[in-house]
């Protein structure tokens, strides 16, 4: 029991077998829930660090890897379910010729399929701990599998989430939840990524759970030398563990986050960023092309008499395809070729006779010095998984007539300012596309997004992935997006001008280019693999012996 005062208090017991067997249910889903309002809108940040508790306890009482692997489900249903609601944004889609039922129906669909295909991540994690079973080990071994569980939760999270990034569908690593507010932990992605405020998370959780099992008995028998006092000893032990690894973690951020930054004046870009504001649906009518070549044109010649050295313009800007054919005809081109000022286009490629999402990089005497082809590219937005089967059944969410291709993950994208590392939309999500643009001498950071329709909700958690990607790079940040948020962020995360939502904006600003590697630039994410290959070691070891 615990003491408050001189009043004693049963720990409450999360399973008991007299419950119905909806309770351990009803508190997975609810830990997820909190999980799921760690990122905007509610951005309560803070609730990470315990949210993950109640689904270890619950897990680790199951003996049934059915009920570890429900458990899993529902708790992934309550995080991903809230955090991605604003997917349902996509509804409704009526401009586009779709019944509002069906367009309810689509909407519901990728809310419901990102949702389940995130939860599927917490379902595995949770079916790992079968592995290691109280009952299958010697009692001298016994009283160490709290903190191999706790080293084996933490690696195998480490190892989904790199899993799931690594495909099409990605978004809501256990790292975001921290950002853009608790700048001091996001700093250890200067070391190894994202994986490690997603390590750090998982391991107080885990820590506290762990304390609150060994505490109030559970059901698994312990040792018998173990039931008094050593369980509220070994229970203080991992509150204390986690009570320093929490604070540690914060003050290695915080020694990274303290570092000054170097900016020599020669390494100064003025850049532009125009905020378009032109609604996507309108951009399939002819008048909707119309403004938007008059909102870039205009924002164009505005920052150009501002003096900038170079004008950033959102992805998909002009809808329009990009090729040498229409050059002198374009008056975006003329614009250029009239102001000398190098332009960033967002617009639509071709290669190979398909359809690309592109920047295109044009300097001021016209001639076109880059090319960046959007990699990560959206499911059902941009192209049709399974098209063969499923082409003639889903209805796209783009204005081209066409699936579009992906281009390669090791490309270089130089500007007449320097190189930049660039992402378009979804891809903010993905370190690594960052990453290996930075190792290849990328100098700064230039992102391109077209958030319409979404809310902003949407807008603020897609500003949360960029300040972490400029966190992990160790460069500056350009945002640009066709209707919010827009913005600048350093090196240290901080957001130094961010932008109005669903309103047409034009900013001048000036950043850096940097040349800096950081540990995460130079090797990657090696605290995953270093996490799973000790937990398998002393998984082993345990066992064996």
């Amino acid at each position: 029991m615990f003491r408050v005062g001189k009043l004693r208090l049963k720990p409450f017991r999360f399973l008991i077998p007299k419950f119905p067997r909806y309770i351990p249910i009803a508190f997975a889903l609810l830990g997820g829930i909190l999980m799921g309002l760690t990122p905007a809108p509610v951005n309560a940040w803070f609730l990470a660090w315990v949210a993950l508790v109640p689904l270890w306890v619950l897990v680790a009482k199951s003996s049934s890897l059915k009920s570890k692997l429900a458990l899993g489900f529902v708790w992934g249903l309550g995080f991903h379910g809230l955090a991605l609601s604003w997917i349902t944004g996509l509804h409704p889609l009526t401009w586009m010729g779709v019944p509002w039922l069906a367009s309810l129906a689509i909407a519901l669909f990728c809310w419901l399929f990102i949702t389940a295909w995130g939860a599927l991540l917490v379902l595995i994690w949770a079916g790992s701990f079968k592995l290691l079973e109280r009952s299958n080990l010697r009692a001298a071994n016994a009283k160490f599998l709290p903190l191999v569980r706790v080293l084996m939760g933490v690696a195998v999270w480490c190892v989904l989430e790199g899993i799931w990034s690594s495909g099409a569908l990605w978004w809501t690593s256990l790292s975001y939840t921290q950002s853009p507010h608790n700048l001091l932990i996001l700093h250890l992605g200067q070391l190894t990524g994202p994986s490690a405020a997603t390590a750090a998370i998982v391991a107080v959780n885990g820590l506290l759970a762990e304390a609150w099992l060994v505490r109030s008995h559970s059901p698994e028998p312990l040792p018998s030398h173990a039931h008094t006092s050593s369980s509220a000893t070994s229970a203080k032990l991992y509150l204390a563990i986690a009570a320093t690894l929490l604070l540690g973690l914060h003050l290695l951020g915080f020694s990274l986050y303290s570092r000054p930054l170097t900016q020599p004046p020669e390494t100064a870009v003025r850049v532009g960023l125009i905020q378009g504001n032109v609604p996507t649906r309108i951009k399939l009518y002819e008048e909707g092309v119309r403004r938007a070549f008059n909102a870039y044109m205009t924002g164009y010649d505005i920052l150009a008499d501002q003096n900038v050295d170079i004008v950033f313009t959102p992805e998909g800007a002009l809808p329009i395809y990009w090729m040498p054919s229409i050059y002198q005809s374009n008056p975006v081109y003329q614009s250029v070729l009239n102001r000398g000022v190098p332009l960033i286009l967002g617009s639509f490629g071709r290669q190979d006779e398909q359809i690309t999402q592109s920047l295109f990089a044009i300097a001021g005497n016209g001639e076109m010095v880059g090319r960046y082809n959007k990699v990560k590219l959206v499911p059902l937005g941009e192209y049709i998984p399974f098209g063969q089967f499923l082409g003639s059944l889903i209805n796209r969410l783009s204005p081209v007539e066409a699936s579009m291709i992906p281009g390669e993950l090791e490309q270089q994208f130089d500007t007449p300012v320097g190189r930049a590392i660039a992402g378009i939309c979804y891809e903010s999500a993905f370190s690594k596309l960052f990453r290996v643009q930075a190792a290849n001498g990328g100098e700064f950071i230039l992102t391109a997004s077209n958030n319409d329709p979404y809310s902003s909700t949407m807008m603020f958690q897609h500003h949360a992935q960029d300040v972490m990607r400029a966190i992990e790079t160790d460069r500056w940040a350009a945002r640009v997006t066709n209707t919010g948020y827009s913005g600048i962020v350093d090196p240290h995360g901080k957001t130094r001008w961010l932008s109005d939502n669903n309103i047409y904006e034009i900013h001048a600003d000036t950043i850096y280019r940097r040349q800096t590697r950081s540990l995460y630039v130079q090797w990657g994410d090696w605290l995953t693999p270093l996490l799973l290959i000790s937990a398998l070691t002393v998984g082993l070891g345990i066992r064996i012996n």
